[in-house]
C-alpha cells in the first residue's frame, strides 16, 4: 500500500460542488413535483403517483446505459457534461410548464418532455461523476473511503437544502408560483454544469497530472 499523503486533491471539491448543485437541482424539483401535479395539473392523486413512481424509477435504470456509452465511447467528462446540460433543459421545461397552466394539455405535454430531458440526463451525470472521485488518488492510497465520505456530504447538503428553497419558491399555495421552485432547480443544475466544465482541466488530475475521467 502506498504511503499515505496529507490532504486530498482540489479535484475532490470540484466534484463536491458539482455533485451539491445537481442534487440541489435533482431533490429541489423531486419536493415539489407531486404537488405540481396534483395542485397545478390537476391529475388525480392515483395518475400522479403513478408518474411520480415512473419519473423516480427510471432515474435508477438509465445509469445502467449511461455508464456503458461512458465505458465503451465518451469517457466520464463527456457524460457528466451532456447529463448535465439534459438535466438543465429538462428543469428549464419544467418551468415552461409551470409558466403555461392556462393551456393545461400544453403544460402536461411539455412536462413529459421535461421529465425525459431529465431522466436521459440523470442517466449520463449519476453514475460517472462518482466514479471520477477514486482516480484523483494513487492506487492503494488508504484517503479514498474518507475522499468518498466527503464526496457523499455534498449529496447530503444538495439534498438538505433544495427543498427549503425549491419548496420555498414553489409550494405558496398558488399553483403559479410551481414554475419558481423548478426554475431554482434549473439555476443550480446550471450552476453544476459551469463549475464543472472551468475547473475540470485544472484539477481533475491524477497525483502526476494526467487527466482523468477520459474515453
Amino acid at each position: 500500500m502506498s504511503q499515505p499523503a496529507k490532504g486530498h486533491p482540489k479535484g475532490l471539491y470540484v466534484l463536491f460542488f458539482t455533485e451539491m448543485w445537481e442534487r440541489f437541482s435533482y431533490y429541489g424539483m423531486r419536493a415539489i413535483f407531486l404537488l405540481y401535479l396534483t395542485d397545478a395539473l390537476v391529475y388525480a392523486i392515483d395518475d400522479a403517483s403513478n408518474i411520480y413512481g415512473s419519473y423516480t424509477g427510471l432515474v435508477y435504470l438509465t445509469p445502467l446505459l449511461g455508464g456503458y456509452i461512458s465505458d465503451k465511447y465518451w469517457g466520464n467528462r463527456r457524460s457528466i457534461f451532456t447529463g448535465g446540460i439534459l438535466m438543465a433543459i429538462g428543469q428549464f421545461l419544467m418551468f415552461t410548464s409551470g409558466s403555461m397552466l392556462a393551456n393545461p394539455d400544453t403544460a402536461k405535454a411539455i412536462m413529459l418532455v421535461a421529465l425525459t430531458f431529465l431522466i436521459v440526463g440523470n442517466g449520463f451525470f449519476k453514475p460517472n461523476i462518482s466514479t471520477m472521485v477514486g482516480q484523483l488518488y494513487p492506487k492503494g492510497d488508504s484517503r479514498v473511503d474518507i475522499a468518498f465520505t466527503i464526496f457523499y456530504m455534498g449529496v447530503d447538503l444538495g439534498a438538505f437544502f433544495s427543498p427549503l428553497v425549491c419548496g420555498g419558491l414553489g409550494d405558496t399555495g398558488n399553483p403559479g408560483d410551481f414554475k419558481w421552485g423548478f426554475l431554482a432547480a434549473g439555476i443550480g443544475m446550471i450552476v453544476s454544469v459551469i463549475a464543472f466544465e472551468f475547473l475540470k482541466n485544472k484539477y481533475l488530475v491524477t497525483p502526476d497530472g494526467r487527466a482523468v475521467g477520459m474515453p
